[in-house]
């Protein structure tokens, strides 16, 4: 398969090529399904005019995954077109929560959750953003103004047939689950958003579809034009579900480049087509479909395409050389079923353990539930041997020192005992 020249950033890490204008807003527009908004908006990106184009990001958790990731590249594309990108902070919206593809009721956040999870959030942003071309907002500075007088005008836009209409929201009604006036109120804040940073376009994920026209009804109401809406699609997560930080079925741009690409290695074979479209904003579509012509005429097997798109993905977080030894690290570990080279060790304290305990006591696992889990499930192995029975104690003369304790498929510790 034939590899274009990248575009290196100074950390080694790849980044889009270059296109032509043409090439570039054609790309831009290819997702937009509408015929009219597709019009509109390029005629928009060919005049010449300098848009504003808003995009928020809700901090639900502490980390962006390549789902989210989406969106962010192709606001990367409008910077590079000249656009100016108005990048919102949902600290107010954030402890709300979005209903958006829910199927439950979200908890509420406290402000102090909102702010712990914001403190490495923006670092996280530059990885693929234009820092220097980023207009950052918080919402929190108008929505937290907000009146009831304004919020009930803003309510008596929409009917309340028009909300209960969003499939999520049918489906709990149908199941006769509650329906908070809270969670109604989510796509007017994020509509006003819109009205406070003037958009001329929002860029969202295909779940956001009813929360960005609503912004354009709104505008509407406050005589400003209504914003043009580019929807990105929704990435499958590690579980087959829509990924989502609420799930924990995520790859975070974060993850360590041997974690990202252990992660894209484990992906169903099914959606390998899917992550090649949608998180490879660095390689030419040709290329791409290259790709998966190969992978379905059965000239590439799924395991060796899925290497690829692993070896991509790290790549356009950590760089060539980090993907280059995430791959030959996954090779040991995995297919000639080596010992990681790096792993944590951990010193064993007392006459033994119940490893159930052990496993959360450690911050392995997150619950004992999960341990639990894991251990009947014959995930977890020390020194080669498989322990399903939780209940088990393990005395501390049995193990030797420098034992390897396996949880899960990528969770390696070396057990050492006290000198």
């Amino acid at each position: 398969m034939r590899s274009q020249t990248r575009l290196k950033r100074k950390d080694g890490v790849g980044m889009p090529v270059k296109y032509s204008r043409d090439e570039s807003i054609l790309r831009l527009i290819g997702q937009v399904h509408s015929v009219e908004v597709k019009e509109h908006l390029e005629e928009k990106l060919r005049s010449g005019k300098k848009l504003r184009v808003k995009h928020g990001i809700d901090p639900t958790g502490p980390r962006i995954h390549i789902g989210r990731a989406i969106s962010l590249w192709k606001l990367r594309s409008f910077q590079d077109l000249g656009h100016t990108i108005v990048l919102i902070i949902g600290d107010f919206t954030a402890q709300v929560g979005d209903p958006s593809d829910k199927l439950s009721k979200r908890p509420f956040l406290t402000k102090k959750q909102v702010v712990e999870n914001l403190k490495g959030y923006l670092p996280q942003i530059w990885k693929i953003l234009d820092k220097k071309k980023t207009e950052v907002r918080y919402n929190s500075t108008w929505l937290g103004k907000l009146k009831l007088q304004e919020i009930a005008k803003l309510a008596e836009i929409f009917s309340v047939q028009q909300m209960l209409a969003r499939h999520n929201f049918k489906e709990r009604l149908q199941k006769n689950e509650d329906i908070s006036i809270r969670e109604l109120f989510y796509p007017l804040m994020q509509g006003y958003d819109s009205v406070a940073v003037k958009a001329d376009v929002e860029v969202g994920g295909a779940d956001q579809l009813f929360n960005l026209h609503a912004g354009r009804e709104i505008q509407k109401y406050y005589g400003q034009e209504p914003q043009d809406v580019l929807t990105t699609p929704m990435l499958v997560g590690t579980d087959g579900r829509k990924m989502s930080t609420s799930w924990s079925n995520i790859i975070n741009i974060t993850d360590t480049p041997n974690d990202m690409y252990g992660k894209l290695m484990a992906i169903d074979d099914a959606v390998t087509d899917e992550y090649f479209n949608l998180t490879c904003p660095h390689l030419p579509h040709s290329e791409i479909q290259e790709i998966i012509d190969a992978l379905r005429g059965g000239s590439l097997s799924p395991k060796d395409a899925k290497m690829r798109l692993a070896r991509e993905v790290v790549t356009l977080y950590h760089g060539f050389s980090a993907a280059e030894g995430a791959e030959k690290e996954f090779v040991r570990v995995f297919q000639k079923k080596e010992t990681p080279q790096n792993i944590k060790e951990i010193l064993l304290t007392g006459p033994g353990f119940v490893l159930v305990e052990f496993l959360v006591r450690e911050n392995i696992v997150p619950s004992k539930n999960e341990a639990k889990r894991l251990m009947e499930q014959g995930g977890v192995e020390l020194d080669g041997i498989t322990h399903k029975d939780w209940r088990k104690s393990i005395q501390a003369g049995d193990i030797k020192d420098g034992a390897v304790l396996r949880v899960g498929k990528r969770q390696f510790f070396r057990l050492r005992k006290p000198k």
